[in-house]
């Protein structure tokens, strides 16, 4: 089925499909076509260009776009959305002056949400994580990766990733599977993180290869839960499943995170609210994609990732959301767009191209979404009519999108 999209005030992130991230000033042009087409073949782009250039051939369906502005669909390359019950309990600890760390410390945090994860059947939590993404969907996002973390035993960690699974069976956007088993160390091996160890890379990684339910792996490497070491040898053993890294680090401390991360060659690093110089230099050297997580600062209060020294380092960098329920519970990827320019001084266009194409480079899915070129999946954001895409992060508290197509259909 044909369908063009006609009228449209400006088309954005129109791209030649070699190009699959950008970096330092690069970040800054935002390629668009005023007065624009979109032309969609069944699920994927068949072309584009100026409404004087418009096909004039049979099309089955024909959109009016006037006044509206077209950008691909949010690419969200971090997320815990597989989560059972919320912590608003800890918000409000929070509020009355305990720190996160504190918080754990008193059995919050990660290994709160792991107990109810650990209690609650796999058919509830498949339901619960469903409405999360339908929710994140209707926001404009059209690719997401999903991390495991909050099982932290054998059981529960193939549980969230087996839910993982069924939701990539059940949707038709990309989605990606993390194993973050090393997220935290569970209460029981509190004085044994080695038998811990032991456990995730004898028994939950042979069976997490043998059902095929992981594309990448993670560890949260900070002071108090996983040492460089030991994010050294998780990684080490995790390469002959062929799980590609993505590491949680440089949240609260920088402890040499980055620099096991790019000797592994970690597709991303994550978090970078703290970052040294020479984080910088050893992210010059490699292919990794550095992401930012704005809405994380945003509801800790804790610094944001200095996104100015990492673009200025003729960098990449990525925006997405950290959804889960304890420190940022919002999937909402365009208070993340409009966060990093309020907070992290990044321009309209820098964002824009972060939630976008850089961050579907930071899923390995460069190929498939993340910009507006042919040949790529019809993912798409119509919004309602508004004078320009500065918009979209100015008008921070209001919703904007008018439609949502994935795959060339109308959700």
């Amino acid at each position: 089925m044909t369908k063009l999209f006609i009228n449209i005030k400006e088309l954005i992130q129109v791209r030649d499909t070699s190009l699959h991230k950008v970096s330092g000033k690069e970040m800054s042009i935002l390629p668009t076509i005023k007065n624009a087409y979109l032309l969609i073949k069944n699920d994927l782009i068949a072309d584009f260009g100026l409404m004087n250039e418009a096909p004039t051939f049979s099309i089955d369906k024909i959109i009016d776009c006037s006044g509206k502005i077209i950008l691909p669909t949010w690419c969200d390359s971090h997320t815990h959305i597989v989560f059972a019950g919320h912590r608003e309990q800890e918000f409000v600890d929070r509020i009355n002056g305990l720190s996160y760390e504190e918080i754990a410390n008193n059995g919050g945090g990660i290994l709160n949400s792991a107990k109810k994860l650990q209690e609650t059947l796999e058919k509830d939590l498949y339901n619960q994580s469903k409405k999360r993404l339908d929710e994140v969907i209707a926001l404009g996002t059209g690719a997401i990766e999903i991390k495991s973390g909050y099982g932290l035993t054998v059981d529960a960690e193939l549980k969230i990733l087996r839910v993982i699974k069924k939701l990539k069976e059940n949707y038709k956007i990309p989605i990606k599977a993390t194993f973050l088993g090393a997220h935290a160390v569970p209460a029981e091996y509190k004085n044994n993180k080695e038998g811990y160890i032991n456990l995730i890379i004898d028994k939950m990684l042979p069976k997490i290869a043998a059902e095929n339910l992981a594309d990448f792996i993670d560890v949260f490497c900070e002071k108090g839960y996983f040492t460089v070491e030991d994010t050294d040898r998780i990684l080490g053993s995790a390469k002959q499943y062929n799980l590609t890294p993505k590491v949680h680090v440089n949240q609260f401390n920088a402890i040499g995170g980055i620099q096991i991360a790019t000797k592994h060659k970690a597709l991303s690093v994550d978090h970078l609210e703290i970052l040294t110089d020479k984080d910088i230099t050893s992210l010059q050297t490699s292919n990794t994609m550095p992401v930012a997580l704005p809405s994380c600062s945003f509801f800790l209060g804790i610094p944001y990732t200095p996104a100015r020294k990492i673009i200025d380092a003729n960098l990449p960098l990525a925006l997405a959301t950290d959804y889960n329920p304890g420190s940022t519970p919002s999937g909402n990827m365009n208070f993340v767009v409009a966060t990093a320019c309020i907070k992290m001084k990044m321009t309209p266009e820098e964002a824009i191209n972060a939630a976008t194409i850089n961050a579907a480079f930071a899923m390995n899915l460069s190929d498939k979404v993340g910009s507006i070129t042919k040949g790529k999946l019809a993912n798409f954001i119509i919004t309602k009519e508004i004078p320009s895409y500065n918009f979209i992060p100015y008008s921070f508290g209001s919703n904007l999108i008018d439609k949502v197509y994935i795959n060339g259909n109308k959700i």
